[in-house]
């Protein structure tokens, strides 16, 4: 009885008050006020524009900058709003209002929507009627608890989310009605805020019967809990269901990334283990199968692992060293890599799962790990298997499911196409850079004349070039030295390189004519053949030696296509650029332009030092600035008294980086000061 007449006392007291509810929408700025808002402030409802400014404007004017400053600290903080001031009817009359409200935060933590409640406070009378009333029709479930969790009162909202009749709900305690609550975070908020009486927000799932998400609001109060609550399972739903697909989104990108940030394919699908853990499973291992000889059996070999529990890591790493020789035929990644097929197996599909595994150290690793599903997956390639993802889960995660398979389907078949695709093109550049060897051959020897060679690939990208070297002798007894660089850096240019090479040689031989009529020949028959190769180079003819054991000059003549310019080093150390009058074009631009020959003294024990632009030029250094490092090089080293072999290694040691993008050639000639 006297529980009732303090509840009847209560309603009287919140009808008397006259209380409005609002609810503002922050991004939208728009302010909703129901019809007792409007008569809180005296305002009608074409009177007021829906905005918090309006709100203020009918603050009285001394209380209106307070009300400002609690209204922004509870938008900031996502707090609590609480104010007490006066307002300004239109027909004059000054009243005292009370305003209280709460902020909540969107999902991405920041303000949202701030709902309350605000009453004419000048005349309280009916309060309780008019509490009651106003909570009946509210949307929201409203409960309230006594500090023992019993159930005081349910509006008609929270009777359709609970499932119960407020004759079923009022005055039995919360966890007898609903004693799979207990222990649970709806117990540990409500009582954490009657403790330190602070309100409480939170979004937890409710047990079953329940069973769905609920954002709760729990104010404590001198009687117990008020707890607002919303059934937010459908949002809750769609956000990790949004979650997930970002993650997913996530691990594709990842590998994506992985695949094209390095040439090694192998080490990038090692670290696959790393991405699809824990995205999509606890544990994980990397199979690669190396196939590179046709007839030779396929050899397996386990390449990464990962557990999403540091401290299982190294477990896993040791049963990946042991386990292949330990599977029996049946193993899901025998099956896999037998059919590429998916093979996904629980621990009920196996009268017993480790029996896959023969007894030993590997059996006894898996045991340990306690798998209870699997999912493998093989990495294909064009027509053939290239590895497998074994992916495992305890009993805590769940197989894994439909979505993620297909996922994971993704994540094999872009490995095993890049797999593919990297030993495809590993097999064509073997092929290259044999055939590129083949077309640096060895100087001849000439009596009177010292030659040396050398050829340095690219450290990065594609390790085939168009940069080749040539010496070769002709019937007048001159030797002709060429150094080119055709444009590119891949099989292609290798190509046009041999291309350029050979009709070099081949005119030359035929026509033993100057350096510059050969490169006009080569640049027209280029022209002619409809190649659209383009090179730089330098064609050097050193006379024939009338007799090598004499110490005198011979005569070098050269002709230089858009190529950097050879460099002289005379016998008492100066270095000396051959650079033309003009530039001239390049080979395969201008197949008439009337290029030309210069020539000089080959002195004895003068060197002539032939290079491509990869020994002068990088990205943060222009041709220009190489060029004058070469020249100081070759004089700090004193290189006409080194001999050719120590002079070139030298060189290549001075200029070039470790990490270099472009190939080099080198070809240094000098004239004996005496025969051999």
């Amino acid at each position: 009885m006297a529980r009732e007449h303090d509840r009847r006392v209560g309603a009287d007291v919140f009808a008397a008050s006259r209380i409005g509810l609002f609810e503002y929408d922050v991004q939208a700025d728009r302010l909703v006020w129901d019809e007792r808002m409007h008569d809180v402030y005296g305002v009608g409802p074409g009177a007021f524009d829906g905005t918090l400014e309006a709100l203020v404007e009918l603050v009285h004017p001394e209380d209106a900058t307070r009300v400002r400053r609690a209204i922004a600290a509870a938008l900031e903080a996502c707090g609590e709003y609480d104010a007490r001031y006066r307002v300004v009817r239109p027909d004059g009359a000054t009243r005292w209002v009370i305003g209280r409200g709460r902020v909540l935060a969107g999902a991405d933590g920041a303000a949202a929507r701030f709902v309350g409640a605000a009453y004419d406070a000048t005349e309280i009378a009916d309060m309780d009627a008019t509490v009651a009333r106003e909570l009946e029709i509210m949307p929201t479930a409203f409960v309230t608890l006594d500090h023992d969790l019993a159930v005081r009162y349910v509006n008609g909202a929270a009777e359709k989310l609970l499932q119960r009749t407020r004759d079923q709900l009022v005055g039995r305690g919360l966890l007898d009605t609903f004693p799979a609550v207990g222990g649970t975070t709806f117990e540990h908020q409500y009582r954490l805020a009657l403790r330190t009486g602070r309100p409480v927000t939170f979004t937890a799932r409710h047990p079953a019967p329940l069973d769905a998400w609920y954002e709760v609001h729990a104010w404590p109060g001198p009687h117990g809990l008020s707890i607002y609550f919303s059934d937010v399972d459908d949002r809750v739903r769609a956000e990790q269901a949004v979650a997930a697909a970002t993650r997913r989104a996530a691990v594709r990108a990842r590998v994506a990334t992985e695949l094209s940030e390095t040439l090694d394919a192998d080490e990038a699908v090692a670290r696959l283990a790393t991405i699809v853990v824990p995205a999509v499973g606890d544990w994980c291992v990397v199979t690669l199968v190396d196939s590179d000889h046709p007839g030779a059996r396929p050899r397996t070999r386990d390449v990464g692992t990962w557990h999403v529990d540091p401290e299982r890591r190294a477990l896993v790493a040791e049963y990946a060293q042991v386990r292949l020789a330990s599977l029996t035929p049946d193993a899901p990644l025998r099956q896999a890599l037998r059919t590429g097929e998916v093979v996904r197996v629980t621990s009920s599909d196996l009268p017993d799962p480790f029996d896959v595994v023969k007894p030993g150290r590997a059996r006894d690793l898996l045991t340990e790990l306690a798998p209870q599903s699997a999912v493998v997956l093989p990495l294909r390639g064009r027509g053939r298997t290239v590895g497998a993802i074994s992916l495992f889960n305890g009993a805590d995660r769940g197989p894994v499911s439909d979505v993620e398979v297909d996922l994971l389907r993704d994540v094999a078949g872009r490995a095993g196409m890049a797999l593919d695709n990297a030993r495809l093109y590993h097999a064509q550049l073997r092929v290259a850079e044999e055939l590129q060897r083949s077309m640096l051959t060895d100087p001849p020897h000439v009596p009177g004349l010292a030659t040396a060679v050398r050829y340095a690939p690219a450290s990065q990208v594609a390790r085939v070039g168009g940069d080749w070297y040539d010496a070769f002798g002709l019937a007048d007894g001159s030797t002709t030295l060429v150094i080119g660089d055709v444009v590119g850096h891949d099989v292609k240019a290798a190509a046009d390189m041999g291309q350029v090479r050979a009709l070099l040689r081949g005119i030359a031989v035929a026509t033993q004519t100057s350096p510059s009529v050969l490169l006009t020949q080569v640049d027209r028959a280029l022209h002619t053949l409809g190649s659209h190769a383009m090179a730089t180079a330098v064609v050097a003819s050193v006379g024939a030696l009338d007799d090598p054991t004499v110490d005198g000059p011979t005569t070098v003549r050269w002709s230089n296509a858009g190529h950097p310019p050879p460099v002289l080093v005379e016998p008492d150390g100066t270095v000396r650029l051959l650079s033309a009058a003009a530039p001239e074009p390049l080979l395969g631009v201008l197949p008439d332009r009337p290029r030309t020959t210069s020539e000089l003294p080959l002195r004895p024990g003068a060197t002539l030092l032939l290079y491509t632009d990869g020994l002068v030029e990088r990205r943060d250094m222009p041709v220009r600035e190489g060029i004058a490092h070469l020249q100081q090089a070759l004089a700090s080293l004193h290189a006409h008294t080194m001999g050719l072999d120590d002079l070139c290694d030298a060189v290549l040691h001075r200029l070039l980086p470790p990490d270099r993008h472009d190939d080099v050639a080198l070809l240094a000639v000098r004239r004996c000061p005496r025969a051999l």
